[in-house]
């Protein structure tokens, strides 16, 4: 399967973090985790995104926070370097809703978007699921 071709966001461009889970082991993407990565790249197209950064976390680990990968895009919003991340489904951040809902408001208080690629939720826009 071909990745579809990108084009370069224009300077003035959101930022944006692409978060993607990768299932541990696979040194080499899957078909799974490229799709995950051709879909965060046409969502940040289609919104005029530029990326600042790709983030891999390995999938499995339910607390965002005990993620190096995750806490790596809290200190990037923290710092202001982006303002939005772009990941698949919900589940990137946490399968439990208690566990991804305090993360998704914690960025958004920091002017962070959370933005789901895979074409279904992509109409919700902000993370709300």
């Amino acid at each position: 399967m071909e990745s579809p071709e990108r084009t370069e966001p224009p300077a003035n461009a959101s930022s944006a973090v692409l978060y993607v889970c990768i299932q541990p082991g696979q040194r080499i993407r899957k078909l799974p985790e490229q799709r995950a990565v051709d879909e965060g790249h046409a969502c940040a197209d289609k919104n005029g995104m530029r990326f600042v950064a790709e983030v891999t976390d390995p999938y499995g680990e339910p607390v965002p926070q005990e993620r190096e990968g995750w806490l790596r895009v809290r200190e990037m919003a923290e710092r202001g370097e982006m303002t939005s991340v772009i990941t698949r489904w919900p589940n990137a951040i946490s399968p439990y809703r208690e566990l991804r809902h305090p993360e998704i408001s914690w960025l958004r208080e920091r002017g962070v978007r959370v933005l789901f690629s895979w074409p279904p939720l992509s109409v919700l826009g902000s993370g709300e699921s």
